[in-house]
């Protein structure tokens, strides 16, 4: 879905997993998948990496990566802010849950808008955009759409482009999951659960399939009619985490 919709794997896999898990175990999972993906791309492109670029951006998105990876873990902890009945089911909105649904849409929506595809910002906004990029990757994942975004003019080929994105990405997993896996080995509640490690080889596996194809046709092949029903997709589950349904 991927290479059809447009979306990125993090964007995309989140709220599948986030429908049967916890909102914080969903992010952590998808992590997991994501980092691995990008380490096989990173075997098939990463020599064309800019090194520049990826000092100017990857450095400020691993410190930012922190961040935001150690708020989804506060606000995992954090007590529900509404608790209600819907049809005699009662129903509870927390914040980490508010947050992550919130973002969910945002980000089918900006991947999802022309203008946005259009952005591209100035080489000088690098840093600014690794800790954006880094800051939402550490929170929930989604990281890839503000990246492509200050990338684009950095002036690189397409190849360098995809490569030094990979690299970026990988830092910023990497440090992300460093903090994720620090909390769930502290003994905190909420752990990740044993029978999700092959789901998650599951989901590495199509992952990697996607990222041997796509490697083959780096343009996007993007189907406006797939593109609409995932993005419809995405809104609903990110809806239902919102408001507590999910």
């Amino acid at each position: 879905l991927t290479l059809f919709s447009g979306f990125g794997l993090g964007t995309l896999l989140l709220p599948v997993f986030a429908l049967f898990f916890p909102v914080h175990i969903a992010v952590a999972a998808t992590a997991v998948v994501h980092l691995a993906n990008n380490l096989f791309k990173l075997l098939l492109l990463g020599r064309a990496a800019n090194l520049a670029v990826v000092l100017k951006f990857g450095l400020p998105a691993a410190l930012a990566a922190l961040a935001g990876a150690a708020l989804l873990l506060r606000m995992a902890g954090l007590e529900p802010i509404l608790e209600y009945t819907l049809f005699g089911a009662g129903l509870e909105v927390s914040p980490v849950k508010l947050a992550i649904g919130v973002l969910i849409m945002l980000f089918a929506a900006l991947e999802l808008s022309p203008a946005f595809a259009r952005l591209a910002i100035a080489p000088r906004y690098l840093p600014l955009g690794g800790l954006l990029s880094g800051f939402f990757g550490g929170l929930s994942g989604n990281q890839g759409a503000l990246r492509a975004a200050f990338l684009i003019r950095a002036g690189l080929d397409k190849t360098a482009f995809v490569a030094t994105g990979v690299v970026c990405a990988v830092i910023v997993d990497l440090v992300r999951l460093a903090i994720y896996g620090l909390y769930f080995g502290s003994g905190q509640p909420g752990a990740m659960p044993a029978h999700m490690t092959g789901l998650v080889l599951a989901a590495t596996g199509a992952a990697f399939l996607g990222a041997f194809a796509g490697a083959r046709v780096l343009d996007r092949i993007t189907l406006r009619t797939v593109q609409l029903i995932v993005a419809a997709g995405m809104m609903a589950i990110g809806a239902g985490l919102s408001i507590g349904l999910v």
